[in-house]
């Protein structure tokens, strides 16, 4: 009777994430193994677990009771563990972060990985993806995003760093065309556009009082890359409207130039987020607070 109770968590899984599949993914296993481990556990009981179907599956009474004594035992075992963790002076075990794929990529991983370099015993995930996770269901301990709406029930937020979205071209582009004075003359400017789902993104500048004037940027170029879209505004192309986490260095390197120096930016934050527990895992907190630390230069570039 020792191993009667091994499977509990795949089952548990198979519940939050919704499916064989997502909760073999989540798990590193493959769906059949996901599957052999619930049919092995379905015996041991007695019972059937779940409805099956070819093309979907549901709780049985007897699994919907199960699952709800089961989900609150698993609980309480991750919590005892991330608890012996918090008490060890090391740092290990796996870390699964999702970042937005650009900002992710150039700021986010970077402070990852040498925080691995100095914590061998952890083991990173990073999922680069632009589109918002749940945490629970894809089994994330830590995520990176900005924008609205980021106040989510169970869920922590800290910031990390302020962006700054400004107006940049390249001195040929200025040279050439002239300096835009004020948001009037940017009509004038070729432009070079961010689109996201099929629709352009307006650019926003506000005034005095936070209110927001908005400028169509009407363009013959448009990119759902960021990068592209800077590559193109430094190559000459035209005025681009950019994070100061993505320009900076051709800022300090002249390649671009702000435009509209004494118009307000538009500012954001990012956060991390991660499921709200009483015992923290170490390697989660220690991961916060060097993410953190992307915020020392938040006043390079002011708004």
């Amino acid at each position: 009777m020792t191993h009667d109770f091994d499977d509990v968590p795949t089952f548990v899984a198979v519940v939050l994430a919704d499916g064989f599949s997502a909760a073999a993914d989540r798990l590193h296993l493959s769906r059949s193994a996901v599957g052999k481990a619930v049919a092995r556990l379905e015996r041991r009981l007695g019972v059937r677990l779940f409805h099956r179907t070819t093309r979907s599956h549901s709780l049985t009474d007897e699994g919907q009771i199960f699952f709800e004594r089961c989900e609150r035992a698993v609980a309480e075992l991750r919590a005892g563990r991330a608890m012996i963790e918090a008490g060890h002076a090391s740092v290990s075990g796996r870390l699964r972060v999702s970042m937005p794929v650009l900002y992710g990529r150039l700021r986010v991983a970077p402070v990852l990985l040498s925080l691995a370099r100095s914590h061998p015993g952890i083991e990173l995930e990073l999922d680069f993806s632009d589109h918002l996770v749940d945490l629970f269901r894809d089994g994330f301990d830590l995520c990176v995003r900005t924008g609205s709406g980021l106040d989510v029930a169970g869920l922590m937020t800290r910031r990390i760093s302020r962006e700054v979205t400004i107006v940049c071209a390249s001195p040929g582009y200025l040279a050439k065309h002239g300096n835009p004075r004020n948001l009037a003359a940017l009509a004038r400017h070729e432009k070079i556009a961010y689109y996201r789902g099929g629709r352009t993104v307006m650019w926003r500048f506000p005034d005095a009082k936070g209110r927001l004037k908005e400028v169509v940027p009407s363009t013959r170029i448009r990119s759902d890359d960021l990068g592209a879209i800077m590559d193109a505004v430094v190559a000459g192309f035209g005025l681009g409207w950019l994070p100061d986490w993505l320009i900076g260095d051709h800022l300090r390197a002249g390649s671009l130039v702000r435009v509209l120096p004494n118009r307000p930016a538009l500012t954001g934050n990012f956060y991390a987020m991660w499921p709200e527990t009483p015992h923290l895992p170490r390697r989660v907190r220690v991961a916060i607070d060097a993410l953190v630390t992307l915020g020392a230069g938040d006043h390079a570039i002011a708004p």
